[in-house]
Formats: C-alpha cells, structure tokens, sequence
C-alpha cells in the first residue's frame, strides 16, 4: 500500500481537484486500453495467433524480429502498463 500526502497554502479543498484528475486519468487510461486493444486485435487477425501466444515466441526467439512484431510486443508492453495504472488508480482512496 502506498500513501500519498499533499500540502497547499491553497485556500481551495484539493480533495474535489484531485477526486476529479483521478477520474480525468482514468478516462484516459480506459481510452489507452482501447485502442491498444484494437491494436492487438489486428495484430491476433494479421498473423493468426493470440497475443499471449505471440509474445511467448517471441521473447523465446521462436519468432524473428520484424517491424511489426517490434510493434506488436510494445503494444503488448504498453496495455499490460495501462493496466497496471488504471488498477493502481481504481483503488485509490481520498481522505
């Protein structure tokens, strides 16, 4: 668990400003997760074969390296971190 505190000479509650950029985040971290998921849904019907499958190969070099897969594997990289945020956010709790 990790605690988070903020410190304003602000005469304004930052409670509401943060409550609100944490859903803002959010928005965008679902928006992320999307549209990379898009990508590897074109990726899986391109090349015939589920992401998790493509990534075993070609961490284990069964698969050479072409632009696409480079594109393919950050793609993957880049939904498992989305994940991660939007998770890390979710459970976020403003007191």
């Amino acid at each position: 668990m990790s605690q988070v505190t903020v410190i304003s000479d602000a005469s304004v509650s930052l409670k509401p400003l943060i409550e609100s950029a944490i859903r803002t985040e959010l928005r965008m971290l679902e928006l992320g997760l999307e549209r990379t998921s898009q990508h590897l849904r074109s990726f899986e019907e391109k090349y015939g074969m589920a992401s998790e499958e493509f990534e075993h190969r070609f961490e284990a070099g069964e698969i050479a390296e072409s632009l696409d897969f480079i594109e393919w594997a950050g793609e993957i990289k880049t939904h498992l971190l989305l994940q991660t945020h939007r998770q890390a956010l979710q459970g976020a709790r403003i007191h």
